[in-house]
């Protein structure tokens, strides 16, 4: 025998219960410590492999949406046994920096094992004492982590999750736009 599962559920699956469980029940969930995204951010961070598709995807929409955002970039493995520790990291060291109105921990999607390090205790932890409003853009629409429970914010994509960073900027923009032709033709 190699390998010896509990009957049922893998023991991936009932790890993730009993700390999601074990977390809830400590209120890291709880919609009343979740904190508002910025109206308009002029620097965000992102937790994110420096390599891959997600970032490319997340500077991409930030720069056709909002040119003038400078994004800070933490480069962090996203799967394998580091990856939860390098994640945490991450989290603690923007938090350090300063200056930062909003943080984007993202990975794209995979399989239950590639997106382990966001099920991680460490990586939940981080985001809780983050002082800065976090976002959550793991996997795709139908997956969900700890990370996205303790995050002020889930985003369902990596490119979901940088538009809604910048959303309040193009809704201002439309507004202004909106209130200046009424303006002009009122005269």
């Amino acid at each position: 025998v190699q390998v010896l599962e509990p009957m049922g559920k893998g023991s991936l699956q009932q790890a993730y219960e009993e700390l999601k469980e074990r977390l809830g029940k400590e209120g890291l969930f709880a919609p009343e410590r979740k904190r508002p995204l910025p109206l308009l951010p002029r620097r965000i961070g992102v937790v994110t492999s420096p390599t891959g598709a997600v970032i490319r995807d997340i500077l991409r929409v930030l720069r056709v949406r909002y040119a003038n955002l400078e994004v800070v970039i933490y480069p962090a493995l996203v799967q394998g046994p580091e990856a939860a520790g390098q994640v945490a990291a991450g989290i603690r060291a923007l938090n350090k920096l300063g200056g930062l109105d909003v943080l984007i921990v993202a990975r794209g999607g995979g399989s239950l094992e590639d997106l382990w390090p966001f099920n991680d205790e460490q990586v939940a932890r981080a985001l809780a004492a983050s002082a800065i409003p976090t976002l959550s853009a793991v996997g795709h629409e139908t997956d969900y982590t700890i990370a996205d429970f303790v995050a002020d914010l889930r985003a369902p994509t990596p490119s979901a999750a940088a538009e809604r960073v910048v959303q309040a900027k193009v809704d201002l923009a439309s507004r202004v736009a909106s209130l200046e032709g009424r303006l002009h033709g009122g005269v």
